[in-house]
């Protein structure tokens, strides 16, 4: 039986899927991988071009994250057609469990595509990178390659009714990729309305905080995203999004409280909001813009100091 695809084509779609465009690459490797158990195609070359499409699109992420730092994080989330994949995310997975969550990160949706520019932005040295990046690409394409080995007998019986299809089955196949987008434009779309709510801009935040009674601020970025930009608002206390639901009890409930991040459309923040208002807190608002608008209508700023950050202030009552 004839290839529908040749060596090429692997390594392009491969790529880039690595790249991130909306190509996916699993359902190749998974038919490549079962035309190479009867040699119909060559198994070695098509894992090994496989594994370098992986490399090569990991180390030009990686490039960028050296070369431009949290900037093309903030791109990545800002265009992402996943939601959940925003920077904060994947800033965590790192924190958690090291460098090593990139031998995994292909599995996870987001994390594939944020975790190369983010191992850039924080220096991680280059040959550990690749070889990180390597061994992930092995295991991911492997285990397509495998699972195309193991629906080998499904496989055939349905390549020859596509072939037959012709150029209807290209109809298809863009009809099924705009169906993806749309849909995954649709659920960014529900995630952006289900973080709306009443937000503070930076202006009328600088008015407040030479109240009598300011507002707390919590800085919810990450630790890695707080490395990444020293900087905060004069007073913040930093409370990364995964730990907020752990100071719920030491957060005053008698005063604002302003959160800010710096990822699109504030959403960390939001995250944070909502779950205080869960929680029974009522004056609890977003940053509109975050931390970088504060940065660019010019107020000032602190440098974040080294060592643990202060806790959050106890509320009258509870002092």
């Amino acid at each position: 039986m004839k290839t529908p695809f040749g060596l090429g084509v692997i390594f392009l779609n491969v790529l880039a899927d690595q790249l991130g465009l909306p190509v996916p690459a699993v359902p190749t490797l998974v038919v490549a991988g079962a035309m190479a158990a009867d040699g119909r195609l060559p198994g070695s070359q098509v894992f090994t071009l496989a594994v370098a499409a992986c490399l090569l699109g990991d180390l030009a992420w990686y490039g960028a994250g050296r070369i431009f730092g949290n900037r093309v994080m903030k791109f990545l989330c800002r265009v992402s057609l996943t939601p959940d994949s925003c920077v904060n995310q994947t800033q965590s997975s790192f924190e958690r469990w090291g460098s090593g969550v990139l031998i995994v990160a292909k599995f996870v949706p987001g994390l594939a595509l944020v975790a190369p520019p983010l191992a850039g932005a924080t220096r991680m040295g280059a040959v550990r990178f690749a070889l990180y990046s390597a061994l992930g690409g092995m295991l991911w394409v492997g285990a397509a390659m495998f699972g195309g080995l193991l629906l080998k007998p499904q496989i055939d019986r349905l390549l020859p009714r596509l072939a037959g299809l012709g150029s209807t089955l290209v109809v298809l196949i863009l009809v099924a990729l705009a169906a993806w987008i749309l849909w995954k434009w649709w659920e960014r779309r529900r995630f952006n309305r289900a973080l709306d709510m009443a937000r503070i801009s930076v202006g009328e935040l600088h008015e407040d905080l030479g109240a009598a009674a300011p507002p707390v601020i919590l800085d919810v970025r990450s630790g890695t995203a707080q490395s990444l930009e020293r900087r905060r608002i004069p007073g913040a206390v930093h409370v990364p999004l995964a730990e907020v639901g752990t100071h719920l009890a030491r957060l005053p409930r008698d005063r604002d409280i302003i959160l800010y991040c710096a990822c699109p459309n504030e959403a960390s923040a939001a995250k944070a909001a909502k779950l205080l208002m869960a929680h029974g807190f009522t004056r609890v608002r977003p940053l509109r813009g975050g931390l970088d608008a504060w940065i660019a209508a010019g107020y000032d700023v602190e440098q974040v100091a080294t060592g643990a950050p202060p806790s959050p202030p106890a509320s009258r009552a509870a002092a």
